[in-house]
């Protein structure tokens, strides 16, 4: 039982038992996946795993029963779908499963059990019966809001993903696939194409995972509006008010005019038969200038919520035409909840919400009580921070799992955002992606996880147990300046509040103290000395090390720019010594070039001037 008690797998499963005896295998041991070649790669992943600690083993399709090794099909000894009994005894490994996905899943836990043994160890007795709380486990990656990444990085990401059993993949696109007719809105973007597309989907297949398309088909399409052909149909082409401020930028389809839904169509036409789920999250969220254009009169007559609910089932008709359950972010809807049973039976509503006392115990009820299947869409609380907000993120995906659970939500989609020019770095957001996916595959087994144990092990695989620590001290540091920032930490607001004059004015450091910035930055030096420490195994261990320097780097330089305004009695930037600003600025500008390295390691270049562009005046501060 000691020996178990070493063990951490991520996810954790729903049980997990100590047997009598050790496994040691014999040359010319066989895996057998008893008749079913369309488990080669599950038994490929077997081997290998096994060759890692000395036990080589040949494959088979032939139901051999001198087999070392079984992997075999049986679905009417489970309840669940990708379930599956892995049973460790002397001699003999057995993984049973409920279907291939299960199957898969058997094999990455004998993975991550393999990982922690040395080379020439025999594996301990173990039995292991496993299932899925969530039949849908996601994760959303921003890749509009600049950071589209290569197709290495993506790969790479769904290899991580199917280890830690998640199995829906979405991309969130505005304007970063590669459409025929409408080149002018991604020319500079990087886009994925159709041919990209094709071959993730079906790398993500093998892999049990769905790559779900995610197209934003109502709001949030400024860079469509951006230009001229596209502005007649947005629904306040000369700007709009939003909850926190006005912008000068149109930003939703006018939902009265018969283009729109002509434009939806044509990319709906094109971007769809490259994917083979029949999932597709349309997205419809945040559709704040809605009523304050085009709409108004239609909006005054009939209402707002319906007049959104209507071009919703326009899309919706879309999205049935090609033979897709239709996705969308729930939040409109429930403002106006008496819009609900007006919803077609077949979609899916997306309950999202970030923060860590989020209302899903309410919202959650509401839309179970509803009788729809549903999926809560908590977030990794990496973007508009640089560092993470570790805290958040864990107290925020726990409570869409628990609740959701309670509900009766049929999925689980954990959305990483790139609001502001996705500063923070690919290392930054492994952490939630992986709390996330043991949450919504087992969510009381995994709900007080060793998390930074689990991540040494099988995320950053650091033998010396540092990278993540430095990830908790750096995703943490945000705590100790000033108040809480909704959706954000200060560090960032501190560095946009510097570079504009406009945005994040509501951010201020009124809570603050100059002791709590000099403390900030004390804990980051100390998180930023361990990282040279770190005995990261995983082939891009260089870059991991980069881009968590770079985070805390970039936290630091907002410590001592907030130290700065500190010392002043208004507290404001513009009483900062013109030689103190000059220094920083000095300091920041090493910083923006880094970021540029940083960026290319993983991600395409588009979308890079225009992320840099938000924090360039940050390199002349004390200048004029």
């Amino acid at each position: 039982m000691a020996a178990l008690n070493s063990l951490e797998f991520l996810p954790r499963p729903q049980v997990l038992k100590a047997l009598d005896g050790n496994c040691r295998l014999l040359a010319g041991a066989v895996v057998s996946l008893q008749g079913s070649a369309a488990l080669r790669l599950t038994g490929e992943e077997i081997i290998r795993a096994l060759a890692g600690i000395g036990m080589p083993a040949e494959l088979t399709g032939e139901a051999r029963v001198d087999a070392a090794v079984v992997v075999e099909i049986a679905p009417g000894l489970f309840k669940k779908a990708e379930s599956y009994k892995l049973v460790i005894r002397p001699g003999r490994i057995h993984l049973l499963a409920a279907d291939a996905a299960g199957a898969w899943y058997g094999a990455m836990t004998l993975r991550q059990l393999c990982r922690q043994l040395k080379p020439g160890a025999a594996l301990p007795g173990l039995f292991v019966e496993d299932w899925p709380d969530f039949p849908s486990r996601g994760i959303m990656l921003d890749i509009s809001r600049d950071k589209v990444p290569t197709m290495d990085t993506l790969r790479e990401l769904v290899e991580l993903l199917s280890e830690l059993k998640i199995n829906q993949v979405q991309l969130y696109t505005e304007h970063t696939f590669a459409y025929r007719n409408h080149r002018e809105v991604w020319e500079n973007a990087s886009a994925m194409t159709a041919a990209e597309i094709l071959e993730l989907d079906a790398f993500c297949r093998e892999r049990h995972i769905q790559l779900v398309p995610n197209q934003n088909s109502f709001g949030h399409l400024e860079r469509w509006f951006r230009h001229k052909r596209y502005l007649p149909l947005a629904e306040a082409p000369n700007g709009f008010d939003f909850p926190w401020g006005h912008s000068d930028r149109a930003f939703s389809l006018n939902p009265g005019d018969p283009r729109s839904i002509e434009l939806v169509r044509e990319m709906f036409d094109e971007l769809l038969p490259n994917f083979s789920s029949p999932m597709f999250n349309v997205g419809g969220d945040e559709t704040y200038d809605l009523g304050q254009g085009r709409s108004k009169a239609a909006c005054a007559k009939r209402g707002k919520g319906r007049v959104y609910l209507d071009f919703l089932l326009k899309i919706h008709r879309e999205v049935r035409r090609h033979g897709r359950t239709m996705q969308f972010w729930g939040d409109i809807i429930l403002k106006h909840p008496e819009l609900i049973p007006d919803l077609p039976p077949d979609v899916i509503p997306l309950v999202w919400g970030y923060e860590d006392d989020h209302p899903f115990a309410d919202q959650c009820a509401r839309y179970g009580a509803s009788g729809y299947s549903f999926y809560v869409a908590p977030g990794t609380s990496t973007w508009n921070t640089l560092a993470g907000r570790w805290d958040n993120a864990v107290g925020n995906l726990r409570a869409a799992a628990e609740h959701g659970l309670a509900a009766g939500a049929a999925g689980f989609l954990n959305t990483d955002w790139g609001d502001n020019g996705h500063w923070q770095p690919y290392a930054v957001s492994l952490p939630p992606y992986a709390y996330g996916a043991a949450v919504s595959w087992a969510a009381s087994r995994n709900r007080d996880l060793d998390l930074v144990k689990a991540l040494n092990r099988h995320v950053f695989q650091d033998p010396a147990g540092i990278l993540g620590r430095v990830a908790c001290e750096l995703g943490n540091a945000y705590q100790g300046l000033g108040s809480r920032s909704s959706n954000s930490s200060n560090f960032h607001n501190v560095l946009f509040r510097a570079a504009s004059d406009t945005m994040f004015e509501q951010h201020s450091l009124t809570a603050a103290t100059l002791k709590q910035a000099e403390a900030c930055e004390e804990r980051i030096e100390a998180a930023l000395e361990l990282v040279v420490k770190s005995r990261c195994v995983r082939a891009d261990a260089e870059q991991l090390k980069a881009e968590f320097l770079q985070a805390g780097c970039l936290i630091r330089w907002a410590s001592r720019l907030a130290a700065a305004r500190l010392r002043q009695p208004d507290r404001k930037l513009a009483g900062v010594p013109a030689a103190a600003k000059r220094a920083l600025a000095k300091e920041f500008r090493d910083l923006f070039a880094a970021q540029k390295a940083i960026w290319l390691g993983r991600n395409r270049p588009g979308g890079l001037d225009d992320s840099l562009a938000r924090l360039k005046p940050l390199c002349r501060l004390g200048e004029g």
